[in-house]
């Protein structure tokens, strides 16, 4: 059965959803179109430390009442930021909507930035930069990212210390009010709600006021890299290629190459790398795919002597998918990636965010009719993207 969708865009310009379900349940995001695509090399990390302020005090409520009210109604609460979105969510028995809806909108209009909490979530962001650096699996994926592209977008979206020493409360209060308007503002909600109560909600509590994100040249590039590190015993790598972006229809050939390849036990790589010949326990992959950039990758955690021979491996089997994948193997695909969508549906919370995403990137079709767009991908797109002529490669080894 189709979700029941519902969409309109105010007057303001801001975006109001709802996948309507019958479960006690809701699942409530507000966001904005901006994230670290949309910084300069000097300001990284703004985006992020504006999401980890908006959390710590608003013209109402201090950053306890924000948690507080909440999870003693029984929520959870968070946020995220990624290059092309900043959100925060929660989720929320359905009879608590009210208390959602006014809480995440006081956090997204009335933030304080008062400047000692400032100075001491910098801190926590030092900290949170030097977690990312000590795991060498996210430190591969952040990494791997500088391969791809240039700067801004090549730059770590957490940023630096040097950048985030510079972001003090006038750079941060300038761009919070550059772009934390109604235009680039979206409510999405997944669960027990009615929509009319939604837009009359965002009617009354959102103005008028137009705001504008900053954007930079997306320049693609392809570089391999390895680092060594004292510390580490173990090799973690990543292979990538750049891939078709959100309208082009051979960007679900992409999810289906990569889903493939390297998603879950019964994935080609999974079985040539690590259940054939036992050089890894680790091997994954995942997509990145928006209409301004979009890449894929494979991840691998292997020992320091074998980092060329997995990098050939994976190199092989794309080059053996380009000649002998057959209809028969793409469709049991296919059933795989619409079987993990479904199941994914489960998780309001998960669906919520995926809602987000597509919408931001222009067309939230693409995810309700998912299913109908996998089945029509043709066999010949996908062998032709899995010839891969160029690629990058980043790999942290023992040193």
């Amino acid at each position: 059965m189709k979700p029941k969708f519902y969409r309109k865009v105010l007057k303001n310009g801001m975006t109001i959803i709802l996948e309507k379900r019958d479960i006690p349940v809701v699942a409530v995001g507000f966001a904005v179109r901006c994230g670290g695509i949309n910084e300069s090399r000097e300001e990284k990390g703004i985006s992020h430390f504006i999401e980890h302020m908006l959390y710590k005090g608003t013209k109402n409520r201090d950053a306890k009442q924000i948690s507080e009210e909440i999870e003693k109604n029984g929520g959870i609460l968070n946020g995220f930021t990624d290059e092309i979105i900043t959100a925060y969510w929660c989720k929320m028995p359905s009879k608590k909507l009210d208390v959602a809806l006014d809480v995440l909108s006081d956090m997204v209009k009335n933030p304080i930035f008062d400047e000692k909490e400032m100075d001491k979530e910098r801190k926590v962001i030092f900290e949170e930069i030097k977690m990312r650096k000590d795991n060498p699996r996210i430190y591969v994926q952040d990494k791997i990212q500088s391969c791809l592209y240039d700067s801004p977008l090549g730059d770590d979206l957490i940023g630096t210390y040097a950048t985030m020493s510079k972001i003090d409360r006038k750079k941060m209060i300038k761009r919070f009010n550059e772009v934390y308007k109604p235009n680039n503002m979206l409510l999405c909600v997944v669960g027990d709600a009615d929509f009319d109560k939604l837009v009359d909600f965002s009617q009354k509590n959102f103005g008028n006021e137009k705001g504008s994100v900053p954007n930079y040249k997306v320049k693609e590039k392809n570089e391999v890299k390895i680092e060594k590190r004292k510390g580490v015993d173990q090799a973690n790598l990543i292979f990538s290629f750049h891939a078709p972006k959100v309208g082009d229809k051979k960007s679900h050939a992409a999810e289906l190459l990569i889903t493939l390849m390297a998603q879950g036990l019964s994935s080609r790589l999974f079985h040539e790398i690590r259940e054939k010949r036992n050089l890894a326990y680790s091997v994954s992959g995942s997509t990145s795919i928006t209409k301004k950039y979009s890449h894929a990758e494979i991840y691998v955690g292997t020992s320091k002597d074998n980092v060329e021979k997995v990098k050939k491996l994976i190199l092989e089997e794309f080059e053996k998918v380009s000649n002998d994948l057959g209809e028969k193997e793409l469709n049991q695909v296919k059933e795989q990636m619409i079987g993990i969508q479904q199941v994914s549906l489960e998780d309001s919370a998960m669906r919520m965010m995926h809602v987000l995403y597509e919408e931001v990137n222009g067309d939230i079709d693409e995810l309700i009719n998912f299913e109908k767009n996998i089945r029509a991908v043709k066999l010949k797109d996908v062998k032709e993207l899995a010839k891969i002529k160029r690629y990058s490669f980043f790999a942290l080894v023992p040193g």
